[in-house]
C-alpha cells in the first residue's frame, strides 16, 4: 500500500478535482458544491466548463503534476 504525504496529497486532490469536472462535463451531477465551482473559486478561472478544463490542465502542467 502506498502512502501519500504533504504535497503528494494536495496534487492527489487538484487530479481528483480535475476528474471530477471531466464527469460533469459528461453530464453527472452532484450535491453541493460541482468541481466547476470549486475550480473557478480557487483558480480565479473564467469561462465554461470545457474552457475551465482546459486553463486548469495548463495550471497543472505548469506545477508539474503529471496529467494521465
Amino acid at each position: 500500500m502506498t502512502t501519500l504525504t504533504g504535497q503528494q496529497i494536495l496534487d492527489h486532490r487538484l487530479l481528483t478535482l480535475r476528474k471530477g469536472l471531466q464527469l460533469e462535463i459528461r453530464g453527472l451531477r452532484k450535491t453541493g458544491r460541482s468541481c466547476f465551482q470549486i475550480i473557478k473559486a480557487e483558480f480565479g478561472l473564467k469561462g465554461t466548463r470545457q474552457e475551465v478544463l482546459t486553463q486548469f490542465e495548463k495550471i497543472l502542467q505548469d506545477k508539474g503534476i503529471h496529467i494521465k
